[in-house]
């Protein structure tokens, strides 16, 4: 006789996903989790200007070769994100997590014992790879956790990479000074990799039903559409690519900067000349990295936060404008030391927002049941961004100056603020009304 399943408990399905969504320390905790694995993996991206000189010096092979390691690194920490948040919205934030920690760490032990491009390249490839997944897994969860705060959450975890090499400025430089850079890229690689993985096994995404409780009742500034997107379905809309070359125009200032402001610097001939600030006096490039990374750290929740009160395109439009502003005065006064230490910072703090500013208006527009994956999707306009840095470094090594460089990277930032307030706030409202 064939035997009947039972019915679940009366409240199993309730119970089942109030235990999803009470993980240890709550949503914040999961939110510092996030921020804390984007803090080990900002080196990959944002230290690598302190090696450039050094990997010049002891093998030749110019620094416009070495920077191609960079683009490759940006483009496999961003084209494969898509992919990586597919798994993550799949099979959730750990295994993913996990995965990426590992790579981060033989990725810089691979660098340390580089002695030829191609061995370099490869390396690139693989520390791309596991910082993408790391922070694709880590955005979207935030996501995810906080759509009642998508911008603040968002900003607050991509803070952790733009400001989570600030406080390791300074002991990088020095134990490249002090132990050789193969040494550093071994040991803080290491630490780095092992940190995310320990971090990584308290990870969760939160019940299909979360977002809808927490959303009851609640009016927000910021049109969110209640239709679920795939990816596939999200790429077939206008608003996605304009989103994308946005994106990719305020990306790639910034991206200029992050690789080359040590050689801007020397070319400037301000890198070594003490600058004092705040109580304190260091080199003005050491100094300008320090402050840049906490600015750009910074700027992330702050302009999130904003969004969340004001409109994300609006935010876009205030921080794209001071953006184009802030690369101007700096390709005007990057001569003087000081100058050039508190214009990079506005350059940076303008310019970092995006990662918070982007993915929550592309959760707001699709929907949060493929956050990590579309948001990843969208992502990808960095390292496509990434692709112009070949550009900027032969126009710079055919004028033998960076004026030129810079007028084309404020004129992008100028035009996607336009594109912002003009262009993509009225028609994200059309799309959004439609999908009520």
């Amino acid at each position: 006789m064939a035997v009947q399943a039972a019915d679940p408990l009366p409240g199993a399905s309730a119970y089942s996903a109030s235990r999803a969504d009470s993980p240890v320390g709550g949503r914040w905790g999961q939110l510092i989790l996030g921020v804390l694995c984007m803090s080990m993996i900002a080196n990959l991206q944002y230290g690598w200007t302190l090696f450039v000189n050094p990997i010049n010096d002891k093998y030749q092979w110019g620094k416009p070769a070495i920077q191609v390691a960079f683009t490759i690194f940006v483009l496999t920490e961003t084209w494969l994100v898509p992919i990586e948040g597919w798994f993550v919205d799949k099979y959730g934030p750990k295994v993913v997590t996990l995965f990426g920690g590992a790579l981060c760490a033989i990725g810089w032990a691979m660098n340390s014992v580089a002695d030829s491009l191609w061995f370099l390249y490869l390396a690139a490839a693989i520390s791309g790879i596991g910082a993408g997944a790391v922070y694709g897994t880590c955005v979207g969860n935030a996501l995810k956790w906080f759509p009642d705060r998508r911008g603040l959450a968002a900003g607050l975890t991509a803070a952790g990479f733009g400001a989570g090499s600030a406080l390791t400025v300074i002991p990088i430089a020095a134990m490249i000074r002090d132990s050789g850079y193969e040494q550093t890229f071994l040991a803080f690689g290491l630490g780095q990799g092992i940190v995310v993985m320990v971090a990584a096994l308290l990870l969760s995404s939160p019940s299909a039903a979360y977002k809808d409780r927490m959303l009851a009742g609640r009016v927000s500034p910021n049109a969110t559409s209640r239709r679920q997107y795939s990816s596939a379905e999200m790429v077939r809309t206008p608003i996605f690519w304009l989103m994308y070359a946005m994106f990719v125009m305020m990306a790639a200032g910034g991206l200029m900067a992050t690789a080359s402001l040590a050689p801007i610097a020397k070319d400037f001939q301000v890198d070594t000349i003490p600058v004092s600030l705040m109580g304190l006096t260091l080199p003005a490039l050491t100094f300008a990295l320090t402050i840049d990374r906490v600015l750009n750290g910074v700027t992330r929740p702050v302009f999130g936060w904003i969004s969340d009160r004001i409109g994300r395109e609006n935010t876009m439009f205030f921080a794209f404008m001071i953006e184009g502003a802030g690369i101007l005065a700096l390709g005007m006064f990057a001569h003087s030391p000081m100058a050039f230490v508190l214009l990079t910072g506005l350059v940076f703090f303008a310019w970092g927002e995006i990662y918070s500013l982007f993915p929550s208006t592309c959760a707001d527009t699709y929907g949060d049941k493929n956050a990590t994956a579309n948001a990843g999707l969208l992502y990808t306009a960095k390292g496509t961004a990434s692709l112009m840095l070949p550009a900027f470094l032969a126009i710079q090594t055919a004028t033998g100056s960076w004026q030129n460089v810079f007028y084309l990277a404020s004129g992008m930032a100028f035009v996607a603020g336009f594109l912002a307030i003009f262009v993509l706030k009225p028609m994200r409202a059309r799309f959004v009304a439609r999908n009520q």
